[in-house]
């Protein structure tokens, strides 16, 4: 298993780094748990070495603002293998087989810490955001890709082989006959939720049925005008959402889901997915609650800085292995 570096002195302000497919941003976690000296650059796609620099760049910019942060958590796509330390899994392909964690170490100077984009998320929507007092939290992004983060009484659950909540690469449950064998995924397998419940696989449901292209944003657009085929998509994107999460917990159980992403913006989620998700768990009810993120696309790069313990908490009191 991959040991967690050497926790340094618990800081007032802890950075954070959110490294996505197209952007990455950075952001000072006060002590009080704001966000401050935030500030977003385009991601040097397909390009290793310059994304470490981009990355380093940000750091230092951060630092000279607020010198108290020493602290450095990075969410990645993908996650960082136990077994080799080399990150894998990433939809942002150019990091897959990268020792992104100890490659930062070295050319920042300083311990680093990673964890997935999603659990960040997560951590950071239990640790103070809307499911803040919950036991247990299960935070999904929907948005170009489909993951998720699992945390149980304020610790984040990664598990021996660093893919806890990886529930977007599992098949889309109770397939219908048209679903299968479902759309190739990048991970080379076929019919993965997130080739059904990202915002690329809404549009590509939507152009196999129509023969047209439109983005997610598009279609939820054109469906709140009255459009009867986008309004048709996003009742099927509803209802296979639904099945993927009543899996889950049928699984896990969670006190809350929290959803994130782009798609997590879509208000009619919250009014439908409940009925539709009782119809699949194995219950006689639905007490899990589904929940809007309080911190939105800050929750990321907030989870990433509170992989260091804050003043006053116990080192990796945030991170379970196991």
């Amino acid at each position: 298993m991959r040991e967690r570096p050497d926790s340094a002195a618990p800081t007032p302000g802890r950075i954070g780094i959110d490294l996505g497919g197209t952007k990455i941003e950075g952001a000072v976690l006060t002590a009080t748990g704001q966000l401050s000296h935030r500030r977003r650059i385009a991601t040097p796609r397909h390009d290793y070495d310059a994304t470490l620099a981009a990355i380093a760049g940000l750091v230092a910019d951060l630092g000279a603002q607020a010198p108290c942060a020493a602290a450095i958590g990075v969410g990645t796509p993908g996650a960082i293998s136990p077994f080799d330390g080399r990150l894998r899994n990433a939809n942002s392909v150019w990091l897959n087989g990268r020792r992104l964690e100890a490659d930062l170490a070295v050319r920042l100077g300083r311990p680093v810490r990673t964890a997935n984009d999603a659990d960040c998320f997560a951590l950071s929507e239990a640790t103070d955001g809307a499911a803040a007092g919950a036991a247990s939290v299960f935070g999904v992004i929907i948005g170009t890709g489909t993951g998720g983060g699992i945390v149980v009484h304020g610790r984040l659950q990664q598990g021996p082989n660093a893919i806890a909540g990886e529930w977007g690469h599992n098949p889309l449950p109770w397939p219908q006959p048209d679903e299968l064998p479902g759309p190739a995924c990048y991970c080379g397998r076929h019919g993965c939720i997130e080739t059904f419940c990202s915002g690329p696989g809404l549009s590509a449901a939507f152009e196999r049925a129509n023969g047209r292209h439109l983005e997610a944003a598009a279609i939820a657009a054109a469906a709140a005008q009255g459009d009867a085929s986008a309004e048709a998509a996003l009742r099927t994107y509803e209802q296979r959402l639904a099945r993927a999460l009543a899996a889950v917990i049928n699984l896990l159980d969670p006190e809350v889901i929290v959803l994130g992403g782009g798609l997590s913006k879509l208000e009619r989620l919250y009014r439908h997915l409940p009925a539709l998700v009782a119809e699949h768990v194995f219950s006689d009810g639905l007490a899990t609650r589904i929940l809007r993120p309080r911190f939105g696309d800050s929750s990321g790069v907030r989870g990433a800085a509170m992989l260091w313990p804050a003043s006053g908490e116990e080192s990796a009191a945030q991170v379970a292995d196991g």
